[in-house]
């Protein structure tokens, strides 16, 4: 799915609530596969663009669309 994280506070409470998530989770921006739970890797991300998460565990999926709801962009 894809997020939009267009602020330094965006990213930090993004970071913030998937470290909660057991299983793996990524973000993808081009050719680029950054772990989600990396503050400094989001940072090297182009966040003027929007980013696509692969949640590893399909468990948490619905629970990651409550959660995000509002930087989910579609």
């Amino acid at each position: 799915m894809k997020i939009k994280l267009d602020s330094i506070e965006a990213v930090k409470a993004f970071v913030n609530k998937v470290n909660f998530y057991s299983g793996d989770v990524d973000i993808v921006s081009g050719r680029y596969t950054i772990d989600a739970k990396s503050l400094m890797g989001i940072f090297s991300l182009d966040l003027e663009k929007s980013l696509t998460v692969v949640i590893h565990n399909k468990d948490e999926e619905e629970k990651f669309k409550k959660e995000m709801a509002d930087i989910i962009v579609d």
